[in-house]
């Protein structure tokens, strides 16, 4: 699925626009116990909760494509008898009125999902009557062929409000509130199946982790069978080790620099593609290529990439890029400058030395104080450090007392004081 397609979704969770169904919801205590189960006309619910229930559907379906929605496909198996996928069809297909498999699928989450607190189980059945397009992109709501019939589930912590005082009007006094057990946002969630192409896919489905590197891949694997693809952090990761491995000795700040120049126009490039940007092994290989990578650095180009990332592995560009800064860091200092200003960012030798140039202009704060990078006068400014004579004298007074006594701090400070050095002339 892509950004539109996923847009598409999130724009029913409105009473207008509301395809929903049914709605079946399971709190289940830390202790892996159901305490409470709920099964309902989803617009049978008060007003009030169905706006609270839309919130939360909307963010099911929320967060970075690649980071925190994943697409993920169904292995052959799965759509087998018995099978994961097999089982979330006939789910599906039920509309949530199976009581047996309902309580199969509720005891499938419990089972495999890593949660030691209290959560709430939200599943909904819906069925979009997909409107078609016309050339120019506008729906035409009278020439729908075809319905998306699909399940979203949500998983949401439950945890104890904050302690703390309220307003009681009635007695109107201020008094200690009761502690609530609150249905917070989801952490994780499923829509199933996926919506490609503006239609049902039931060969994949799309997956929902708050955190991006918290994704529970044995709860992916042991719940719909289908294999976790490398997170964002593991892509970046992976592609650092690729760049290391194939360059080697050749990783000049340069060569790095243009690959990631590249990457970044390509990004640029992509920007208003509803579909998000992924590199295959070749794409990469000839990013490397166009970025000037030499030829027999790139002879082991292919086993490198296996070694880093995996075989028939790919790669979103959003993970492997830098982002909105390029960095250079030493033990010491860490240098940050946006993308396209990377090429103010020089390397030079100097008095033998391995130093960074940076181009600057006329304007450049230290601490938030605006300062010239060259004084207007070098041999005014020398001249404006040296030692005021009354403290040369009091340093030369005092070294003939040096084993005796130490020059009272009082004394300096009045040499500073009543000598014609000036702060300012720095």
């Amino acid at each position: 699925m892509n950004k539109k397609e996923i847009l598409e979704i999130r724009k029913q969770y409105t009473h207008e626009w509301c395809a929903i169904s049914r709605i079946c919801t399971c709190y289940v205590d830390g202790e892996k116990n159901i305490k409470t189960q709920m099964k309902e006309a989803f617009l049978s619910l008060p007003e009030e909760e169905t706006f609270k229930y839309f919130n939360i559907f909307k963010q099911t379906l929320s967060g970075t494509l690649g980071k925190n929605l994943l697409n993920l496909e169904f292995p052959l198996e799965a759509e087998n008898a018995g099978g994961a996928q097999e089982f979330l069809l006939r789910l599906r297909d039920s509309q949530l009125k199976d009581e047996a498999l309902l309580e199969e699928f509720y005891q499938k989450i419990i089972d495999h999902y890593y949660f030691p607190e209290n959560y709430y189980i939200i599943l909904i059945h819906a069925a979009y009557d997909i409107p078609g397009r016309s050339l120019d992109g506008s729906e035409m709501f009278d020439a729908s062929d075809n319905v998306y019939e699909y399940l979203l589930c949500s998983l949401c912590p439950v945890k104890l409000s904050k302690p703390g005082l309220f307003y009681n009007m009635e007695h109107n006094q201020i008094e200690n509130r009761i502690r609530d057990w609150v249905v917070e946002p989801p952490v994780k969630g499923f829509l199933f199946p996926a919506f490609n192409d503006r239609n049902s896919d039931i060969h994949s489905m799309l997956y929902f982790s708050k955190m991006a590197e918290e994704l529970q891949p044995d709860f992916i694997q042991s719940m719909f069978g289908c294999t976790l693809p490398l997170t964002a952090k593991t892509q970046k990761e992976s592609f650092h080790t690729l760049i290391s491995d194939t360059l080697g000795e050749d990783a000049d700040y340069e060569l790095v620099k243009n690959i990631h120049g590249h990457l970044n126009e390509l990004m640029e490039e992509a920007k208003d593609s509803p579909d998000p940007l992924v590199l295959t092994q070749p794409d990469v290989k000839r990013l490397f290529e166009y970025s000037g990578v030499p030829e027999e650095r790139m002879e082991h180009f292919d086993k490198a990439f296996e070694a880093a990332a995996g075989e028939k592995a790919s790669l979103l560009a959003s993970n492997i890029a830098g982002g909105r800064q390029f960095a250079i860091e030493t033990p010491d200092v860490t240098v940050k400058v946006k993308p396209e200003c990377a090429d103010l960012i020089e390397t030079r030798i100097i008095d033998g030395k391995q130093c960074l140039v940076i181009t600057v202009n006329d304007h450049i704060e230290v601490n938030g104080v605006n300062v010239r990078t060259i004084p207007s006068d070098p041999d005014e400014r020398q001249e404006g450090r040296q030692i005021p004579a009354s403290m040369q004298e009091s340093a030369e007074s005092s070294s003939a007392q040096e084993d005796e006594e130490h020059i009272p701090m009082e004394a300096v400070q009045a040499a500073w004081a009543s000598s014609s050095f000036s702060p300012a002339s720095t």
